[in-house]
């Protein structure tokens, strides 16, 4: 195993960071990389020669310039790969849980807006089950796994607003506002906890991005729902509902852009 150090003298933040990790990926011989921010600083560890490292990080144009490299013996694996799919199994199971949960008790009190977030959790677990695949992969990959992720929210968006349209004129009951407030309140505990769990890891590769970004979109919709149940009670009408449901999917529209943005 060979260490090469190299002095980075514009990498003074986590952007430039996740750029020059996001270039490093294209270097096969790579096994580990160690950040010092404070510093400027890179540490490689790799086999062979380091030229190629030392290329790929001129590229960018970051004033990059050569400190030692030789043989070393201090390299440790870092896990990260391992612990990531840890984060991504754990987040995948609550968000199924809860759509199971929610789609089931939506149909039952005829919530649209249960029935929105529900969806919205469906696709969520997609996406982390997709990012699993993404794990160790090419930088293309991930971004790829991210534009799959955002085709999918414009998919759902487009069908909660038909089904939206089609209860605006006239199909179903009021639905039943309790079990609205108490399930999303169970939902809102959940995808609280996966936005702490995703936010934790601190990573900003464009696959672990949209699942931050959807988890995001989830606490904003649970509490509209809730509200929606608190306004159904109040006014005795499916209105409130609709509206946070119609509400929902333009959040859906919204996160899928911004996915794609970030899949560029």
């Amino acid at each position: 195993m060979q260490k090469t150090t190299f002095a980075v003298q514009q990498m003074d933040c986590a952007s430039e960071e996740q750029l020059v990790r996001l270039k490093l990926q294209e270097v096969s011989n790579i096994s580990s990389l160690q950040f010092d921010l404070a510093n400027r600083k890179l540490d490689v560890f790799h086999t062979g020669d380091y030229q190629l490292i030392f290329e790929a990080l001129n590229s960018l144009q970051l004033d990059t310039t050569l400190i030692e490299s030789g043989a070393t013996d201090e390299f440790v694996p870092t896990g990260k790969d391992s612990l990531e799919r840890k984060l991504l199994w754990q987040v995948l199971s609550i968000n199924f849980f809860f759509f199971a949960l929610e789609i089931l008790m939506g149909f039952i009190s005829n919530s649209m807006g249960l029935v929105a977030d529900s969806l919205d959790m469906l696709a969520d677990s997609l996406v982390y089950g997709l990012a699993l695949f993404a794990i160790g992969g090419t930088t293309a990959k991930k971004k790829n796994i991210a534009k799959a992720s955002g085709y999918f929210q414009i998919v759902l968006a487009i069908f909660g607003i038909t089904e939206v349209i089609r209860r605006f004129l006239g199909f179903g009951d009021v639905p039943t506002f309790q079990m609205m407030i108490v399930i999303s309140l169970l939902a809102l505990i959940g995808n609280a906890t996966s936005l702490f769990l995703l936010q934790k890891s601190k990573n900003t590769e464009a696959h672990m991005q949209a699942s931050m970004i959807f988890t995001s979109n989830d606490v904003i919709i649970n509490i509209g729902v809730i509200l929606a149940g608190v306004l159904v009670f109040v006014t005795d009408s499916k209105i409130p509902d609709l509206v946070v449901g119609a509400i929902v999917f333009f959040i859906v529209a919204r996160g899928a852009y911004r996915i794609l943005q970030i899949a560029k």
